[in-house]
């Protein structure tokens, strides 16, 4: 897929999801066209704008590969979050957005992958982690050309504790920090014993 067609595809998808507009359209603006494919793997399972998953499959962290931005800097970094705009239910978001993982400084490799080793995690990873009785919630994966020279520590973005994950602004942390969104994907998850 073309990143042209992987644009018209993402658009489509959080359109019909009811993302944007909805509870992302302050991150993800109306007109968003993605410079680069973020792909998203738990184990050998992609994230596919919107493909679903059971909280088990997310347990460890997944893997990272985007392509580096044409005509970008070969030391360009990128900023890297993934958030729950349906804590703690979908029907009673009031913990929008709840911080799963941040990442700061990663840079792909020719081949695309993403050392996640190589640089401290400023959120540690923890999965989705939706109640049985909750119907599946949103997670976006959200890709962001950081600009030269910065230097965020975890104090920069909250504590790494349940309830200081909540509530999490991310445009306002792009907006402070001089990010720019360049890629998103998207999965939806439940609980292993959610039942439709």
């Amino acid at each position: 897929m073309s990143l042209a067609e992987h644009a018209q595809a993402l658009a489509g998808s959080l359109a019909k999801a009811n993302l944007v507009p909805g509870p992302a359209a302050g991150l993800i603006p109306d007109n968003f066209v993605p410079t680069t494919k973020l792909n998203i793997a738990f184990g050998d399972r992609a994230v596919e704008l919107g493909n679903f998953f059971r909280a088990g499959e997310c347990k460890q962290a997944p893997a990272i590969t985007f392509a580096p931005e044409a005509g970008a800097p070969p030391d360009t970094s990128y900023g890297f979050i993934l958030i729950d705009p349906d804590a703690p239910t979908p029907n009673d978001p009031k913990f929008a957005f709840w911080r799963h993982w941040v990442l700061s400084g990663l840079r792909p490799q020719a081949d695309g992958a993403v050392d996640l080793a190589s640089k401290p995690a400023l959120t540690e990873y923890l999965g989705p982690g939706p109640k049985d009785e909750s119907k599946p919630h949103r997670y976006l994966f959200l890709l962001y050309r950081e600009p030269q020279g910065l230097q965020l520590s975890k104090e920069d973005v909250g504590g790494e504790e349940f309830v200081q994950r909540r509530s999490f602004k991310p445009a306002e942390f792009a907006q402070k920090h001089g990010l720019q969104l360049v890629g998103v994907n998207w999965m939806t998850c439940a609980g292993d014993s959610w039942k439709e």
